[in-house]
């Protein structure tokens, strides 16, 4: 079972927070999933190649156009911007990826 520790990294990880109600019943189920997982990992898999993938497509690309499938206004930006556990105005906030010299 896992412990409430593992169950708050694992809530901080998904950027949730977990109502007391939710916290047992969350518990159980990923404790059931892990388990699961658990139990696939004891199969013997040594005489099984590796598989890389199985659609056979090779470097399949479509042109990156705009398909209005989901079109933006305003109201969803700010929605989406605000979702970022930093932003300000509207740029989302992330650790400097690059190193002055």
């Amino acid at each position: 079972m896992l412990t409430d520790t593992e169950l708050d990294h694992i809530a901080k990880l998904a950027r949730i927070e977990l109502k007391d109600e939710e916290r047992e019943k969350l518990k159980k189920e990923l404790s059931s999933i892990l388990d699961y997982v658990a139990k696939l990992n004891e199969a013997d898999t040594s005489f099984i190649e590796p598989l890389q993938q199985i659609t056979g497509l090779i470097n399949s690309t479509r042109e990156d156009v705009n398909r209005n499938e989901f079109p933006a206004n305003e109201e969803l930006k700010a929605k989406l911007i605000d979702q970022a556990p930093q932003h300000e105005d509207r740029l989302v906030k992330v650790k400097a990826v690059l190193a002055h010299k």
